[in-house]
């Protein structure tokens, strides 16, 4: 029914949502949870730095919103279902999932330890399965709908060369991961979809121009991203108006990876 949508249908009101982010201690992850508050979720941030996730929590409180911190080392697979357990007990059944948490490689392929290989694999593929299915679980028991959204990178389409082959190859995952859930979970009305995000600023991005210098003089655009930047992707894909979208990796790139 043409009522059932007015003009514009670009609604973000995430009120009764509760959402968790993973890596929500620093850099996007931080701002996705400030984000979703705003919007009215209540938020559950997850991270290793318990300190932080205090002090995140304090935040967007302040600002009148909700928000509880659940310390988590994604890596560690047998903490996950405990750290959704924590969140429900704060808010409810988690019906928004962003998997952000993620770990850079920084070193040539032929170089890497078994330790390492195994720690970003862990971090950045087997994480984000094994809590969007966690999550999904959940969802269809409770007989809701849900949106997950994975963080990958613009890694994923293009590889320069320089020490994060790895990297590249776990974000190139994460899209196959997105596309394949999707299929899987459109009939429960459990959407998943990513953003590929090129440089922004981050704690992430500072180390890695630590090794190899300040290269925003070589993007298209002579610039470096904000998290903010981010944010109307993200409540999009979060919100009610993408109801129909489901599987998709949406480029923000500003143009840095090329095509």
């Amino acid at each position: 029914m043409a009522g059932d949508f007015p003009l514009p249908y670009a609604s973000v009101d995430l009120t009764g949502e509760v959402a968790l982010v993973t890596g929500a201690t620093s850099g996007l992850g931080r701002r996705f949870a400030q984000t979703l508050a705003a919007a009215g979720a209540a938020v559950v941030g997850c991270g290793r730095r318990a300190e932080r996730l205090d002090e995140l929590v304090a935040e967007i409180t302040a600002a009148g919103g909700r928000a509880a911190g659940v310390p988590l080392d994604v890596s560690d697979a047998s903490a996950l279902a405990d750290a959704v357990d924590q969140a429900e007990a704060a808010f409810g059944t988690v019906t928004i999932l962003v998997n952000n948490a993620g770990m850079p490689d920084a070193q040539r392929a032929h170089k890497m330890s078994l330790e390492l290989v195994d720690e970003v694999l862990d971090t950045n593929v087997r994480a984000p399965w094994l809590l969007s299915c966690e999550v999904a679980r959940r969802l269809m028991a409770a007989q809701r709908p849900g949106r997950i959204v994975n963080i990958s990178s613009s890694g994923a389409f293009h590889y320069a060369g320089g020490g994060a082959a790895l990297y590249s190859v776990s974000k190139a995952s994460v899209n196959r991961i997105t596309e394949v859930l999707a299929v899987e979970w459109a009939r429960y009305g459990i959407n998943v979809n990513a953003i590929a995000p090129g440089a922004f600023r981050s704690e992430m991005m500072d180390g890695m121009m630590s090794r190899v210098g300040d290269f925003t003089s070589m993007t298209p655009r002579k610039r470096i991203g904000e998290p903010a930047q981010l944010d109307s992707t993200l409540l999009y894909l979060v919100g009610p108006a993408s109801e129909c979208v489901t599987g998709t990796v949406v480029r923000v790139d500003d143009g840095q990876g090329g095509r």
